[in-house]
């Protein structure tokens, strides 16, 4: 990375629900116990979400695109693979320890901060209001991504078992 590079604006993009279409599986969450397994495992297959790629395409112009998920660090292959197959911009993947429970809007907002020491985050898009509002408080710009179904399993599962 050229100097100049390392200081252009971060632009910040979780993947589930903002990039990638998980509505193909959901029914993972539906049932008790959740088959995180299957969850994740499917996750290849995600469709993407043609306005939240676009505007990490357009961000690229003047931004560094990073990505920042609740998905856990063991998917990080599909997750790379997905990210290149689907046109992404290159960009740093933050992902959650494969042991880390906590709430999506603590996990996230740390590291939002610590990526954040010594550079300007332009924005962070998310789908969760949760996380969006906690990053808000904290003085970062937000774009709420709400192009994406809702999914209310996933939507309790990140605040309550704290798995994506």
């Amino acid at each position: 990375m050229t100097e100049n590079a390392s200081r252009r604006p971060l632009a910040v993009f979780d993947l589930d629900n903002t990039l990638a279409d998980t509505a193909h599986r959901q029914h993972f969450l539906e049932g008790r116990p959740r088959d995180w397994e299957g969850f994740f495992g499917a996750a290849p297959a995600d469709p993407p979400l043609a306005r939240g790629v676009s505007l990490a395409v357009e961000s690229a112009a003047d931004c560094e695109v990073v990505y920042l998920t609740g998905r856990p660090e063991r998917c990080r292959a599909d997750t790379v693979a997905w990210l290149a197959a689907h046109g992404l911009p290159e960009g740093r993947l933050w992902m959650r320890g494969n042991q880390d429970r906590r709430p999506a809007r603590l996990t996230k907002l740390e590291v939002l901060k610590r990526i954040a020491r010594g550079r300007e985050v332009r924005m962070l898009v998310d789908d969760d209001e949760l996380v969006c509002q906690a990053a808000r408080a904290a003085g970062f710009r937000t774009v709420l991504a709400d192009w994406a179904a809702d999914a209310p399993e996933l939507k309790a599962a990140q605040e309550g078992e704290g798995r994506t």
